[in-house]
């Protein structure tokens, strides 16, 4: 079994692959096959999938392992968000779930999430426990042909998110909104959490399309073309992208405007904080922007820095006091809920604050960086011939003049300089990319920054 054990690898997030190389139904088996070992017999679980190509098929193989375990399993009965699946994990007080999704990877891709009773990501340490148990044991599968009991995951889910959102205010005020599923499972859901209310979003592809229409289903700003050129020429005043699995989010406003996931951190902080008068620590991965260290630092905030991987700040969600924690990426988890990202939910707060202070979104970020400052995040996605780890040796001591004063290296490695200006180089735990970061106050800047990484990345290539 050592082959199969090379071919499933968790990663960042799951365990990703291409579909018929690595990805392939001997592989999903043996990968649940562990979880089922993992888990012993007589556990509760529940399986999902996303629009992918044959994802359902998969998670039918992935339960049909755990139910000849002896493990009593709950199979989707359509395509779902991966948050849905989390929160019927915990609504329904199982043991674990599994969800088929490779996420914002190409559509070549598809994956196998793990997640915990609580419905937050599985941590590092049962992930490696997972890992180690591929293989041990034959994968079994049922005597006879049984059906995988099927059900809705998604009414609960509906009616929670109701729930959650202050929807009194929401109910009497009116925002043009057009939500882009990105051809992922995040369909319509949006609409039919703010049906009765006077705000009905408009949406873009949201039908399932296993190829996502030739894009990656990314909520990166080169993505949203479509998305930023309807916002502009028909008016609306907050455009909504989620991911293929739609539990990351991107935001356009008026005018076409691109907000990126960091500015959407510190907007649903401030509202959260200013608006629902909670409390609670911020947290943010390494590549994260200053100005959520400025609001954290004017309201004497505890906040939080992590590793890339939302499973971190899950991880922090259960065992500490957050009020909101968000990944580069897009990942947004909230106070009171699943200790997951949903971008559906973050969505709905974006809306919820524009119903409490009666603006919409452009105008209360523009405030918002008045008061906090105004930085320009840039990211750069390289790809290249295999995945790639960088020691601080290979990094100059100065970046275009500027003395690098800090050098943060628990992942990838960041570097900070003397006038607030940072660059961050970090190759990716799922596929062979480099991801290059840079923050400053001047766009100008950031995008030398950018140049500055990329430059260092090429050359290493180079050389090997």
């Amino acid at each position: 079994m050592s082959e199969v054990k090379t071919a499933v690898k968790f990663g960042t997030d799951g365990w990703r692959g291409i579909i018929g190389e690595d990805y392939t139904y001997e592989n999903v088996r043996v990968a649940a096959q562990a979880v089922a070992d993992f888990l012993g017999k007589g556990k509760k679980a529940a399986v999902g999938y996303d629009t992918r190509f044959m994802s359902g098929r998969f998670a039918e193989a992935a339960a049909a392992v755990l139910k000849a375990n002896g493990i009593s399993v709950i199979l989707s009965d359509r395509s779902i968000p991966t948050p849905t699946l989390s929160f019927t994990v915990k609504n329904r007080r199982l043991d674990l779930g599994i969800m088929i999704t490779a996420s914002h990877n190409p559509a070549e891709y598809n994956g196998f999430k793990i997640k915990t009773s609580t419905g937050g990501a599985a941590a590092p340490e049962l992930t490696r426990h997972v890992e180690s148990l591929l293989g041990k044991n034959k994968v079994r599968l049922p005597k006879v042909k049984e059906g995988i009991k099927k059900d809705d995951f998604t009414a609960d889910y509906v009616r929670f998110c109701r729930s959650y959102i202050d929807f009194k205010i929401i109910k009497n005020k009116y925002f043009k909104v057009l939500v882009d599923a990105m051809y992922g499972s995040g369909d319509s859901f949006m609409g039919e959490i703010l049906k009765g209310s006077r705000m009905q979003p408009e949406f873009m592809r949201h039908t399932p399309n296993p190829s996502f229409g030739g894009k990656h289903p990314e909520p990166i700003e080169q993505n949203l073309e479509e998305l930023k050129l309807r916002v502009k020429k028909e008016r609306f005043d907050l455009g909504v992208a989620l991911d293929g699995d739609a539990d990351r989010i991107a935001a356009v406003a008026k005018g076409g405007v691109y907000i990126n996931p960091q500015k959407i951190l510190c907007l649903l902080a401030l509202h959260l904080y200013e608006d629902r008068k909670w409390s609670g620590g911020i947290v943010k991965t390494l590549p994260g922007t200053n100005m959520v260290d400025n609001i954290a630092r004017h309201y004497g905030i505890k906040l939080y820095e992590t590793p890339v991987g939302f499973k971190y700040i899950s991880n922090l969600m259960e065992t500490e006091d957050i009020l909101v924690g968000g990944e580069e990426a897009g990942g947004m988890g909230v106070k009171g809920y699943i200790p997951e990202r949903d971008g559906t939910v973050a969505g709905l707060l974006l809306l919820e604050m524009m119903s409490y202070r009666d603006k919409d979104i452009l105008s209360i970020l523009n405030e918002a960086e008045k008061r906090f400052g105004r930085y320009f995040y840039l990211r750069e996605d390289l790809h290249v011939h295999k995945i790639m780890k960088f020691d601080r040796s290979e990094f100059p001591g100065k970046i275009l003049g500027k003395k690098v004063i800090e050098i943060k290296d628990h992942d990838g490695i960041k570097l900070i300089c003397e006038d607030d200006c940072w660059l961050m180089v970090r190759g990716s735990g799922t596929e062979p990319m480099v991801r290059v970061y840079a923050e400053s106050r001047s766009l100008e800047q950031s995008r030398r920054l950018i140049s500055f990484g990329t430059k260092i990345v090429s050359d290493k290539e180079k050389t090997g």
